[in-house]
């Protein structure tokens, strides 16, 4: 697995969001994804929606994910 094939994942279920995924080591990986879709959600919630787009990948192919999630507002206001 790499960076890029998980941030295609995000993409294809949530296609409005900005993401930035990092990872080197091909199990272990950081991702930062900005999404209209999380207003008025609360974070476990935006957790799980980014949970969804990888499916089964999750606990296989993905050993470990740290999720950032920001709407578009709070993500301009961090910078």
């Amino acid at each position: 697995m790499n960076p890029e094939i998980i941030k295609q994942l995000i993409e294809a279920g949530l296609p409005d969001a900005i993401i930035i995924v990092e990872g080197d080591d091909g199990t272990h990986f950081q991702a930062r994804v900005i999404c209209e879709a999380f207003t008025g959600k609360n974070m476990v919630q935006q957790h799980q929606m980014v949970y969804e787009t990888l499916g089964d990948k999750m606990g296989t192919d993905i050993h470990a994910l740290s999720i950032q999630t920001f709407t578009p507002d709070q993500w301009d206001r961090q910078k």
